[in-house]
Formats: structure tokens, sequence, C-alpha cells
């Protein structure tokens, strides 16, 4: 099986809260911070093709973005015994009582962008480091003037630190201002969108440069229905995880760059891990494993997907 399709993750988070693990097989227990989002998707299908080749079976639960739901999955999944449990997004100090009760099970965590901390055995998918380039870009081709529309997410670990960088970055541009918006999950295709429509209701085109950056993909994605609706060409879209809609809209000249993120190979590089991890015992130093972001542009997006042609599937 060479994905795991939505269709089939559904069936995975119908069963998840009182499925206990097959008798033969090992039970991956993953806590998604939305399970039908394009990158977090591909994550999964990356744990799910690791998961197979080790002969485990993989549960999943969509938390919706609700960190309760969160802590409760992951002791469910300690109740049943899963032999590792992966966390995707949450930060670690908002997980904490299911942190504890897997601690308490011997039963190893790992997290996608949620940090390394507190007794987390691995990380990948950091936020901060792959919004980078993207922000730089932005920057760059503003000149430094100008305004931005961020809209941000503070409850996912991933887009506080990406926030933060480009907090960090924006402060050497005293003459561009800022204006932040927080989206829902679910809901940020709809958020970015209005979000948008008020932002530009001040900013009649041609009055400076404009931006408008998500701390992922979607949101952004939100907001080009708004400019493509009032007709507006002169505003700059960023965005961060280069999903297929994303690189689509990159093609298609709606959308200025994005930073691709390979979350298949992540997904499969730490359920490989886990094994490492159980493997190790107590002798297991918590370990940041990163996979490299890759900036895509207008001018470089058909090269991109000649390389990578899985990104648009």
């Amino acid at each position: 099986m060479r994905t795991l399709t939505l269709g089939m993750v559904a069936l995975a988070l119908a069963a998840s809260s009182a499925a206990a693990p097959a008798q033969d097989q090992p039970l991956l227990g993953i806590v998604s911070i939305s399970a039908t989002e394009a990158n977090n998707v591909r994550y999964i299908q990356g744990a799910a093709k690791a998961a197979e080749e080790l002969g485990w079976q993989v549960n999943v639960v969509d938390a919706a973005g609700n960190a309760d739901q969160a802590n409760a999955a992951i002791q469910n999944f300690a109740q049943l015994g899963a032999t590792a449990i992966i966390d995707m997004v949450f930060p670690f100090s908002s997980i904490g009582a299911g942190l504890d009760a897997a601690g308490s099970a011997g039963i190893p965590v790992v997290t996608w962008g949620g940090g390394l901390g507190s007794t987390v055995a691995a990380t990948n998918g950091s936020g901060g480091p792959m919004a980078v380039p993207v922000i730089e870009t932005m920057v760059e081709r503003m000149g430094g003037t100008g305004s931005v529309l961020a809209l941000t997410y503070r409850t996912g670990e991933v887009c506080r630190n990406r926030e933060t960088q480009m907090d960090e970055i924006l402060a050497q541009y005293p003459d561009i201002t800022v204006t932040k918006n927080e989206v829902r999950i679910p809901g940020y295709f709809e958020d970015g969108a209005q979000y948008a429509n008020a932002w530009l209701a001040s900013r009649p085109e041609g009055s400076e440069n404009l931006a408008i950056w998500g701390c992922w993909d979607d949101p952004a994605i939100g907001a080009i229905g708004s400019l493509r609706a009032q007709g507006r060409t002169d505003v700059a879209v960023y965005g961060v995880n280069g999903n297929a809609q994303a690189l689509e809209n990159i093609r298609n000249g709606h959308m200025t760059a994005t930073a691709w993120q390979d979350s298949y190979t992540e997904g499969y590089q730490m359920v490989k891990m886990l094994e490492e991890i159980i493997a190790a015992g107590d002798d297991w130093t918590p370990t940041a494993a990163e996979v490299p972001a890759v900036l895509v542009t207008q001018d470089t997006v058909e090269a991109f997907i000649a390389e990578h042609p899985e990104a648009i599937q």
C-alpha cells in the first residue's frame, strides 16, 4: 500500500476511540491536530507506510485543534496498551496529562512539530526553520516597506514558532506594518477569506506594497479566494508547507511562494525511529530529526514539480 487515503483516515478515526490492538499487531496511536488537512494527511500516509512495513496497525484520532481532546486520545491509547504514540502539532506543554499517562505505561511519545521537551522522545517537522525562507523572500520583495496580513494559529506549536520567526525578522523592518488575525481549526479557509476581506477594505490597489502570509498554506489559500473575487492582483501571498493546492496556486500565479515540507518522509522516518526508540529503552537520548524544507516560487515551481511529482498528487 503506497498511501493511506482520506477515506481510510476516516475509517481509522471512527475506529480509534474503541478499537483495541489486534492480538498479534502492535498499535501505533496517532493524534492529529487536523487529520484531513493536506500536510497532516501526507504525514499520516508516511507513518502508515512505515508501520505497515513493521507489521504495526495504525489508529488515528482527529483532535480538531482541541488540546483537551488530544490529551484524552493519548490517555486512551495508553489504556489500550499502544506500542507508541505520535502527537501531531500540539505542543508538548499542552499535552502534559497525555504524556503522564503514556509515561506511566512505559509508552514512548514523539511529536511532529510539537517540540522536544518533557518526556517526548523525538521530534521532527519543527515549524520555525521552515518559515524563514518564505518570510525572507516576502520582506525582500516588499523592499522593506508596506503592510502584511499575518494569518496565525497559536494552539499549534508549529504556527507559534513560525509567528515568532516572522516577528523577529520583521522587527528589523519598522516600515512594514503587520496586522495579525488568528484563524480557527476547523474554519481556516473561511477565516482566511474573511480576514482578507476586512484587511483589503482599507488598502486600495496601488496604495503600498501588500502581502498576506499564512502560518501554513490553507489560511492563505482562503485569502486568495477573496483576492480573486475582488480582482486584486497587487497582493503577494505566502504560505508554508507546500501542499498540492498551494503549488497549483503558485503555478497559476495566485500565490507567490511557499516552503514545501516533505511530511510524508517525516512521518515515515519518525515511525522507523520509533522502532529504535523502543529497542533502546532507557538508553535513548531525545532527538530532533528534521527534514529540511524547500522554497518554491513562481520561478521554480515547474522545476520543483518535475523533481517531486508526488507533491501535487
